[in-house]
């Protein structure tokens, strides 16, 4: 599947039918959700960077690259990568990795080293750069962090992703923004809105009803798997 038809997966969505992307942390974890049936998927970095030993955050590029790339050889389905804020890579360099790696899609978030909001017109100006150059070949998925380290303004939640619509962003993505904020969001944001769910049935259906365009669960499903597994080890040493 091209970037073009992925993003057709956002468009024309029926009231209450969000596009919900399982979030694989590496290879063995994308197969069982693509064997599931979902459409596509889309990594989180916090996952993946627990899944290679490192903080969130902390994820050397060329290991999250690489990554990412087995993830994209271990499926047929189309994979959206999460790549934190860029890496600090130019516009040209980012979008070439990106592509060398296999994926239709990213996440680029608006804050830096997960404690500050950067300046809105200065990343739409680099999210700008970005989509001139990969053109249509990537889905952008515009993070916006006003609920992660910002002031929890929905205002200017709703500011910052007019800017990234505006520069380019073909989906905004105000992770972390409560349940009860949604509304105010889906009113003042054009286009697909991404929501951040936890890994139950319920937690969809709720940001569904909504209007959440498209369901994503950051490092919910590692974490769920991990506590799993937790529970099975404290049971066989039981």
């Amino acid at each position: 599947m091209t970037a073009s038809a992925f993003r057709a997966l956002h468009h024309d969505r029926a009231p209450g039918d969000p596009l919900v992307l399982p979030g694989p942390w590496d290879a063995a974890s994308a197969q069982v959700f693509a064997d599931a049936g979902f459409p596509a998927l889309a990594t989180p970095s916090a996952g993946i960077a627990a899944s290679l030993g490192y903080e969130d955050g902390r994820t050397p590029p060329d290991e999250m690259f690489a990554a990412v790339a087995r993830i994209v050889r271990a499926v047929s389905v189309p994979v959206s990568a999460d790549v934190e804020g860029g890496y600090g890579l130019a516009p040209r360099e980012l979008v070439g990795r990106l592509l060398e790696a296999g994926v239709v899609g990213c996440n680029l978030e608006d804050s830096e080293g997960h404690a500050t909001l950067k300046d809105p017109q200065r990343h739409a100006d680099w999210l700008a750069e970005v989509r001139a150059e990969a053109g249509d070949a990537l889905f952008i998925n515009a993070r916006v962090d006003t609920f992660v380290v910002g002031s929890g303004d929905p205002a200017d939640a709703v500011q910052r992703a007019r800017r990234y619509v505006a520069a380019g962003a073909d989906c905004v993505y105000p992770i972390l923004a409560p349940l009860e904020v949604l509304p105010v969001l889906r009113e003042g944001i054009a286009g697909p809105l991404n929501m951040a769910a936890g890994p139950n049935r319920e937690s969809v259906a709720a940001l569904g009803r909504q209007g959440a365009t498209r369901i994503t669960f950051g490092p919910g499903m590692q974490r769920y798997a991990m506590g799993a597994i937790g529970d099975l080890a404290a049971g066989l040493r039981g």
